[in-house]
């Protein structure tokens, strides 16, 4: 069943929204808030998060609070990967999370954590169990990223791509099992501390790993998971079956489905994490997408931690 509806994924980051088109993040925050209330019309039980950011940062919460865009929210998320690409340590993650419970009185989720097995496997492996001594008890929603990893004909949504070197390949070896499916060494230790830590894995349009994440993500005895309802896939033709499927199969887990990637013709920039030149319009893809999916009944309550 759906839990939880996400707006954005990491809009602070900048392969993810452009500041520069967007001075002050004056459309970002119309556009969530148009989004927060359009879910809120179709259920008024269905928790509204805050993409998660990446970096941490509490000035920028601080910023949408001042813009009452926190008024519409009932949570806030957090990436990190300091592993991989953050410029600070990983026991550091509970001085991080502390830093945004101090700006918000909003629970705050860890909606992406993850360590990539670049360089080796056993550096995932460790990461994993010290990530979730550090994490398990801290936050509500605590979502590993990733099952799978990226396949390598596909692309990283990054905007200088293979130009960042080692950075952008990390993108492909953040998976729990290989892209041929076969699993790694931290798929075991996952194992041991789900249903603890869910999943956040991302479905491409007509993903064809799809029932077979559904049975690994069984097998590892996860009970909650994030994904993506993306904005640009519904407006392809045959989305309809699609999106349903992706949804029915997806029913035995609590999922947290993230709204986002703008469709080319909708965007100011002609590109998929541009800002909408209409923020309307995403509003109204959000509020679609929880009458189709969820329903205005009530929804199962999440845990405070």
């Amino acid at each position: 069943m759906i839990e939880a509806a996400m707006i954005w994924n990491e809009p602070n980051n900048k392969s993810h929204w452009d500041p520069v088109v967007d001075p002050g993040w004056v459309k970002f925050s119309e556009m969530v808030v148009l989004a927060a209330k359009a879910i809120r019309a179709e259920n008024a039980h269905l928790p509204r998060v805050l993409g998660g950011m990446s970096p941490i940062d509490a000035t920028w919460v601080q910023m949408l609070a001042s813009r009452g865009v926190l008024d519409h929210l009932d949570a806030v998320a957090v990436h990190g990967f300091p592993l991989d690409w953050n410029l600070w340590a990983l026991n550091d993650w509970p001085a991080k999370i502390a830093e945004i419970r101090a700006v918000t009185d909003l629970p705050v989720w860890v909606s992406e954590v993850g360590v990539s097995t670049f360089g080796a496997e056993e550096v995932q492996d460790w990461g994993l169990k010290r990530t979730a001594e550090l994490l398990v008890g801290q936050a509500p929603r605590i979502h590993w990223y990733s099952l799978y990893d990226l396949p390598k004909e596909w692309e990283a949504t990054t905007r200088h791509k293979e130009a960042e070197g080692s950075s952008y390949y990390r993108h492909f070896a953040m998976g729990l099992l290989r892209q041929d499916g076969t699993p790694k060494l931290a798929a075991e230790h996952f194992a041991a501390v789900a249903p603890a830590m869910g999943l956040c894995q991302w479905f491409h349009f007509e993903d064809h790993r799809l029932d077979d994440a559904v049975e690994w993500m069984k097998r590892l005895g996860v009970t909650y998971l994030r994904t993506g309802l993306s904005w640009a896939d519904w407006l392809r033709p045959d989305a309809e079956r699609w999106f349903d499927r992706m949804v029915r199969a997806l029913e035995p887990f609590d999922t947290t489905v993230t709204f986002c990637f703008t469709p080319e013709e909708e965007g100011i920039e002609p590109h998929h994490t541009s800002a909408p030149k209409d923020p309307a319009k995403f509003a109204e893809f959000c509020g679609e997408m929880v009458r189709r999916y969820v329903g205005s009944g009530p929804t199962k309550p999440i845990p405070t931690v």
